[in-house]
């Protein structure tokens, strides 16, 4: 068997190499690349010459100024995105965009993306942002063709840039040193060192230490199904500390027509996972989770010729995750100690041709080796092989651009124990469009279609006694129609105006919802089998002075019914599917005075309802909102800066909870000191 598996790899490796020697042969005429100029200053959307759909970014300081802790908060302010949040600095945090599930999301970290073949979830609440320039959110794909197969491969796309070392004034040397702290007994400094070591290469180490005891106090309330109240107290959240250290180093080069950089990435932690408050049981019951993550990957990028340009990416990645709880069953107390360890090889090339000016080619090749240990009673010790293909397209007429792509991929999976799930080959289309009516660059419309699909997770299929080896892929095909206008104005106090407005229809099939047990770390598996969602998502965005003050506000909005069309003669047929609102919004506005900074967020979340499958009054979940205030100060000594941040979150005291019975922090404070050498 693994003779065959290695055989079959072989043929594929082969066939990619013919493609791009192929490309080789062919090479000849000088790519020209053009860019669009970004309209707005603050760059929250920012456009190239063939980009297609514009991308949601936050970028610089406007990530520091988001009252957020980590990537999953950011994320918060981006239309068509669900967050999942199972409560303070320990809890899970994962992303769902445009409600077709948190493992349809690609979730990319330095151009190359994260895995978790065992559950297919990220958990963005371990990413910091004090090593990250920016992040993009993209529907659909990033709308590119060089790149990855593995880009091509998702239902929506999340990229986090790191920060790349850059250097003024003749120094060698950059050194940032931060603390925070916080009304949640939080302790996290922090330090990113810079060093310019030739005119070409650069070198950065940064490490983070975060602890907290976790312990702030919530609201409980519950009523029974006549209306009476069961309970309503006020009580403490005790199991959601966290203790954990960061750590990542990179090194970056320039070539003549080229860059190369190696990343080495750590994360170690023990935590608490907070447990969800049923029955009005407030006492913690001990479960903890230890995660050891390691990483250390690489890419190259060059134009070999004056048309062709190739570019390699390769990675190894190994996680270790141990689960300890103790369950209550009748009399008898059931201890459990569960350790997983993952490990990942991956590999990708992409080549681009350019025939012309504004026609390009492009193929891909991806490979991935991914197994899962456990020590569950007769696990079956997977291991799955992974191969993509992708071919692209992208042509410019006029005013007209269009981007066409198809995505093989080819699968192989081997178990040590039972019996594995059959081998997958699939070709997956997209096609993306966009129109500029007018001579002008202002109004742009724009379409596309995507078809793809997921496999079950090494969970969905293997886990003993849960997983299903015949449980079927959950396929998408999303349909999106939208534009855009965006102008700068030559006026003293309106500087510019950005809409994006976007409709679409999304339909999944063989859908599998995945919802967390009371010990969280263990799922079952819901196939709710057909969801049509129909939404649209606004983002309006004006940069306004007055006086000497400048004022950026930001608003988002996203409408969608997402619902189950699984079975007409079920109860819950037509039913919105689990813990997606029918309207979000949020309003944020960021305000600059000299070297005074002030940011307010808004956040409102719409009626709901939770993981049980029929919507009625038991499970509706009640709208929630929040508000968040910052200011922040500048100062300088010598050629040194200086800055002091101040937090005010949940100003109101609002109690809610994201994920019902696991209740958020009421108000808190935080402090943030900076010092830049």
């Amino acid at each position: 068997m693994v003779a065959k598996v290695l055989t079959s790899q072989l043929y594929k490796v082969v066939f990619a190499v013919f493609v791009l020697t192929a490309q080789l042969l062919f090479s000849q005429s000088k790519k020209d690349t053009i860019k669009e100029k970004t309209i707005l200053p603050v760059n929250i959307y920012k456009k190239n010459f063939k980009e297609i759909l514009p991308a949601q970014t936050l970028s610089g300081e406007q990530l520091e100024r988001l009252n957020s802790q980590s990537v999953a908060d950011a994320l918060r302010y981006f239309s068509g995105v669900q967050i999942k949040d199972y409560g303070g600095v320990g809890g899970l945090k994962t992303v769902n965009i445009r409600s077709m599930g948190s493992q349809h999301v690609g979730v990319f970290y330095d151009g190359i993306q994260l895995g978790n073949a065992q559950n297919g979830v990220v958990d963005l609440g371990k990413f910091s942002l004090d090593d990250i320039e920016e992040i993009s959110l993209y529907n659909g794909q990033k709308s590119e063709i060089f790149q990855p197969a593995k880009d091509f491969g998702s239902s929506g796309s999340i990229y986090m840039q790191a920060k790349t070392p850059t250097f003024r004034n003749g120094r060698k040397t950059n050194l940032i040193l931060r603390t925070k702290s916080s009304s949640i007994q939080l302790f996290n400094p922090s330090f990113r060192l810079e060093q310019k070591i030739t005119d070409k290469i650069a070198a950065s180490f940064s490490s983070e230490y975060l602890q907290t005891d976790g312990i702030y106090k919530f609201r409980a309330s519950r009523k029974n199904n006549d209306g009476s109240t069961a309970y309503d107290t006020i009580a403490k959240r005790y199991d959601s500390d966290v203790t954990s250290k960061r750590f990542e180093t990179s090194l970056n080069g320039n070539l003549n027509n080229g860059n190369w950089s190696i990343r080495g990435y750590g994360y170690l932690s023990d935590r608490g996972v907070p447990a969800a408050i049923i029955s009005n049981g407030f006492i913690p019951r001990g479960s903890r989770m230890r995660d050891e993550n390691y990483f250390v990957q690489g890419q190259f990028r060059k134009k070999i010729f004056r048309s062709f340009e190739t570019q390699f990416k390769a990675k190894f990645a190994y996680d270790y995750t141990r689960f300890a709880d103790t369950l209550n069953v009748g009399d008898t107390a059931l201890r459990i100690d569960n350790t997983f360890i993952q490990r990942e090889v991956y590999f990708s090339s992409s080549n681009l041709y350019s025939i012309t000016p504004n026609w390009d080619v492009s193929a891909s090749f991806d490979f991935q080796y991914n197994n899962l240990d456990a020590n569950l009673i007769d696990f079956s010790y997977p291991t799955r092989y992974t191969s993509l293909v992708a071919f692209a397209t992208t042509y410019q007429w006029n005013r007209f651009k269009v981007l066409g792509s198809v995505l093989g991929t080819f699968i192989n999976e081997n178990v040590q124990k039972n019996y594995n799930a059959p081998d997958k080959t699939e070709w997956t289309p997209s096609i993306f469009a966009s129109y500029q009516p007018f001579d002008s660059n202002d109004f742009t419309v724009r379409a596309f279609y995507k078809r793809i699909f997921r496999m079950p997770t090494f969970n969905d299929l293997y886990y003993t006694m849960i997983g299903n080896t015949l449980l079927k892929p959950e396929y998408t095909n999303q349909y999106d129609v939208g534009f855009t206008y965006q102008k700068l104005f030559d006026h003293q106090n309106f500087k510019g105006i950005y809409l994006k407005v976007d409709g679409y229809y999304n339909v999944v099939e063989n859908k599998i919802v995945a919802m967390p047990t009371a010990n969280l770390f263990r799922w079952t598996m819901t196939n709710l089998g057909n969801v049509e969602i129909i939404g649209a998502d606004v983002n309006l965005q004006v940069e306004i002075n007055v006086g000497n003050v400048r004022l950026k506000p930001l608003v988002s909005y996203t409408y969608q019914s997402a619902r189950d069309l699984t079975d007409p003669g079920e109860s819950n047929y037509g039913d919105q599917i689990p813990y997606v609102p029918w309207h979000a919004g949020t309003f944020t506005l960021m305000a600059d005075y000299k070297d005074w900074s002030f940011n307010y967020s808004g956040m409102y979340v719409g009626e709901r309802y939770d993981g049980q499958l029929n919507n009625i009054q038991y499970n509706y979940i009640q709208p929630w909102y929040t508000h968040d205030l910052s200011v922040q100060r500048k100062f300088h000594w010598l050629s040194h800066d200086f800055k002091a941040s101040f937090e005010v979150n949940n100003i109101f005291n609002q109690n809610y909870e994201v994920v019902k019975n696991y209740p958020m922090p009421g108000r808190n404070f935080k402090l943030i000191l900076s010092f830049m050498l």
